[in-house]
């Protein structure tokens, strides 16, 4: 059965630091699909960044510069390094995987398999 936890989660001041990991069980990150999405209080869920193989990233807007998602396929661990940090980057952070292969990986893939999230709360 196929597993993802993420660790890594925390309270930190605003400009400040945090990586999150998502570790695999049964499951080979790679070739794949991976993800991390965040979901704010009284907010949807929204991509955050994806990894396809190759190690081609898509960032949203809202992180880009600031966020970097990584992988390394030896320890089938999924990242998503954070740097200035603001207040409205709190929420809980999934990570998420497609089954199969798939060759791109936009923000708004659907995803087979889903961890049950880290929080992260920034005060200002």
């Amino acid at each position: 059965q196929v597993q993802l936890v993420e660790s890594g989660g925390g309270s930190v001041q605003a400009g400040g630091s945090l990586k999150l990991s998502c570790a695999f069980s049964e499951y080979d990150t790679d070739n794949k699909c991976m993800a991390w999405y965040r979901q704010a209080p009284g907010k949807e869920r929204e991509g955050v960044a994806t990894i396809a193989p190759g190690h081609r990233t898509t960032v949203a807007d809202s992180v880009k510069g600031r966020f970097t998602i990584s992988k390394d396929s030896s320890k089938n661990t999924l990242f998503l390094q954070m740097s200035s940090l603001k207040p409205e980057d709190t929420a809980i952070y999934y990570c998420a995987a497609v089954r199969g292969y798939r060759e791109v990986c936009p923000l708004d893939q659907d995803m087979d398999y889903w961890g049950k999230g880290t929080p992260v709360t920034i005060s200002s």
